[in-house]
């Protein structure tokens, strides 16, 4: 494979207007870069200065004359073999041959427009918004989690002045103990590399062939990842890029761009907000209507962004705004200007909670026995566990820890229901008195407006672990934090008793309650964690949510909207007919 960029030596007309995305990496706003050349520092300097193809052809002729007035060839077949060499040299100048079979019906339009393919059409409309977009594009985002690696591919068309999301089709690794995603791979960088070979070939599969060149990709990795250290984070990363680059005919983002990276903390969480806001058509488009809030538990971290609203200021009084500091966010989306409310919290995703919880437990234990040890080889009660059930737990403990970096115990739930005491155990791993530098805070001493003051009637959408562990129970879309704590109530009493029998009716509710015992831990630290975590009302309404309008909602549509200009770090690549 080699690579090609369309010319770039005119400066784009338009930058994609609905997402300013200009602002450096690491940044407090999403931006796009304004019109400029990218120069490729390792093509000649005059590459992006065109000289007349004529001049070069011309030269040689003049030298060939030369030489043959020296032979005494007579001038008219001078003249006659001159021409036919200058025809010969632009058709083969001209020519497409670094395009395969069937690439020759790719235009670029323009020298600043994207390649597209003429026979891909779309329903909505028959012509492209702007003569410099493909009226159909593709891209591709891989999300590598901490527990498995997901794949979306997007298909868009430029209708309208806003790309519009047509179709999605997701894929993820298989599932196998100790989890598949890259972090499973923590020595072994190039085998993490091939586990994402189960999702580009879902790419090469969906994406027509003609346009795999100019269909941009990008990995980004998340908590997993980051816990790993950079060193072993950094290896994983690079054989990821390597086997993309060599094994498959997608471009993949510049480095100082994105394209394989563990991603910061902050933009997740804001790209799941655009990914929200933009699926329900709140952002994007003329109308300036009330954003929702987005609550994304995952297996590593937890986000939370939402767009305050500060009650208007009294007769002479300064108006109340957002603090400054890493929490702020601004981002200008669609000609609007938000200015959100971000965090996310490492250490306190669904996985990374069952481990805080059981270190709990065990540092409980072990401050009682002391020196003796003899408790650990027998089966410790511990009542976030399913009343009637057991489970083996590996335990990772803290450094220096007098038992050791980990240890396995085998988990028993109580003889009768302790959701209370499940959920005050929860609730000890948030934090809660831990200093608050700047007033009023959440929990793990970091500050948050309150959201009964600034955020009262907007929608909340909870998704990922949030809708994993509530809808297979039953739970419908809308419900109230406080119907949240009856199921976690219910599921914490256990079988015995027939508090289980509401389960019976529900499609797969028994196999996942039997298949989880931690399922009454899942519930509780979800509780706590809207409930005296964000100071969620206990009568406030939320709603879980896999797919808006049929896409999966997450951080990934969010972060693929950029990559559908090439400005965003990525150059076609087309393969050369052999």
């Amino acid at each position: 494979m080699s690579s090609a960029s369309p010319d770039t030596n005119e400066s784009r007309s338009k930058v994609w207007s609905y997402l300013d995305l200009t602002s450096p990496r690491r940044r407090t706003s999403v931006s796009l870069p304004k019109s400029r050349k990218s120069l490729d520092p390792y093509e000649k300097a005059d590459r992006h200065n065109p000289v007349p193809r004529s001049n070069p052809v011309n030269a040689k002729a003049s030298s060939m004359s030369g030489q043959a007035g020296f032979m005494g060839v007579p001038s008219r077949f001078l003249k006659t073999g001159g021409l036919i060499a200058f025809v010969i040299l632009v058709v083969f100048y001209l020519a497409p041959s670094h395009y395969g079979p069937g690439a020759a019906s790719l235009s670029s339009g323009s020298s600043s427009s994207i390649p597209s393919d003429s026979s891909l059409k779309t329903e909505k409309c028959t012509k492209s918004h702007s003569p410099s977009k493909p009226l159909v594009q593709y891209a591709l985002m891989v999300d590598a989690g901490s527990t498995g690696s997901r794949i979306h591919v997007y298909r868009f068309n430029n209708c309208g002045s806003t790309p519009e999301l047509e179709k999605e089709w997701f894929e993820m690794t298989p599932k196998k103990k100790g989890g598949s995603g890259l972090s499973s791979y923590p020595d072994e960088p190039e085998e993490a590399a091939k586990s994402l070979d189960v999702l580009l070939d879902v790419a090469v599969e969906n994406v027509p062939k003609s346009i795999q060149g100019c269909t941009p990709i990008a990995v980004k990795a998340t908590a997993g990842l980051r816990k790993l250290g950079p060193e072993k984070s950094e290896a994983i990363l690079k054989a990821v890029r390597t086997r993309l680059e060599t094994a498959y005919p997608f471009p993949v983002l510049d480095a100082d761009k994105g394209g394989v990276e563990v991603m910061d903390g902050k933009d997740e969480g804001v790209y799941a907000w655009i990914t929200t806001n933009y699926l329900l058509g709140k952002i994007g488009g003329p109308d300036k209507t009330p954003t929702a809030a987005v609550f994304d538990l995952g297996g590593g971290s937890t986000q939370i962004v939402f767009e305050p609203t500060f009650p208007e200021a009294k007769a002479g009084g300064m108006p109340e705004q957002l603090a400054e500091g890493d929490h702020k966010y601004k981002l200008s989306f669609g000609g609007r200007d938000f200015t959100l409310y971000q965090h996310s919290y490492l250490g306190y995703g669904l996985m990374a909670a069952r481990e805080n919880l059981h270190r709990v437990v065990v540092d409980a234990l072990h401050e009682k026995h002391g020196e003796n040890t003899g408790w650990t080889k027998k089966p410790v009660m511990n009542p976030c566990i399913v009343p009637g059930m057991s489970t083996n737990v590996k335990v990772p403990l803290t450094k220096d820890h007098p038992l050791g970096d980990s240890i396995t115990l085998n988990m028993t739930g109580p003889s009768t229901a302790s959701g209370t005491q499940c959920r005050a155990l929860a609730e000890k791993t948030l934090r809660k008195e831990k200093e608050c530098k700047l007033s009023p805070c959440a929990f793990d001493g970091v500050h948050q407006p309150s959201l009964g003051k600034v955020f009262s009637r907007e929608e909340i959408f909870l998704f990922s672990y949030f809708y994993d562990r509530t809808k297979p129970l039953g739970m419908p879309e809308n419900f109230q934090i406080s119907e949240l704590k009856e199921l976690a109530n219910r599921v914490c009493t256990g079988g015995e008793g027939g508090s289980w029998e509401v389960f019976q009716g529900i499609e797969g509710a028994m196999e996942e309650l039997q298949g989880r015992p931690e399922t009454c831990l899942d519930l509780n630290f979800m509780l706590a964690l809207l409930h005296t975590g964000y100071e969620m009302p206990i009568d406030r309404e939320v709603r879980i949510a896999k797919k808006i309008k049929g896409n999966e909602l997450g951080w990934c549509l969010g972060a693929s909207l950029p990559l559908l200009s090439q400005e965003s770090g990525w150059k076609c690549k087309i393969s050369k007919v052999q």
